[in-house]
């Protein structure tokens, strides 16, 4: 089900304020960095080699994000793995015991397809999953 693992999302208020650790002090290069195709979120993508530091920064008071922040401070907020079907992964979840967050899988960056696994089901850890927009979703 899983291939590989892709990103670790790190939550932050300002993402120019976190660029300075990430990329100034521990030199991680910026991959790219874009607003989410659907939702008021700011995605800056940085290079750990192997895999992706995603930092995410709510650009409204009302994003779910902001919300988190404010109840857990800024840090780890999910880890992401690669898959090659977002969707039929999700329609095997409920065999596996475990639930999605939402009914479809939804946008992601680059036009990736995502959606994230309900951390009830997660022993408290929220996961997504990702693949590429190819993977032939409507």
């Amino acid at each position: 089900m899983l291939k590989r693992f892709d990103h670790l999302a790190i939550a932050v208020r300002d993402t120019e304020e976190a660029l300075k650790l990430y990329r100034d002090k521990l030199g991680l290069p910026v991959l790219f960095s874009q607003e989410h195709p659907d939702q008021p979120l700011l995605m800056t993508h940085l290079d750990m080699g192997n895999a992706q530091l995603q930092l995410i920064q709510p650009l409204t008071d009302e994003h779910p994000v902001a919300k988190w922040l404010d109840e857990h401070g800024e840090g780890l907020h999910h880890f992401c793995f690669y898959v090659d079907d977002v969707a039929g992964t999700f329609e095997e979840l409920p065999a596996r015991g475990l639930l999605s967050m939402t009914a479809k899988p939804g946008g992601g960056p680059n036009g990736r397809r995502a959606g994230f696994v309900d951390p009830s089901t997660t022993h408290g850890v929220m996961i997504e999953v990702t693949s590429d927009p190819d993977e032939g979703e409507t």
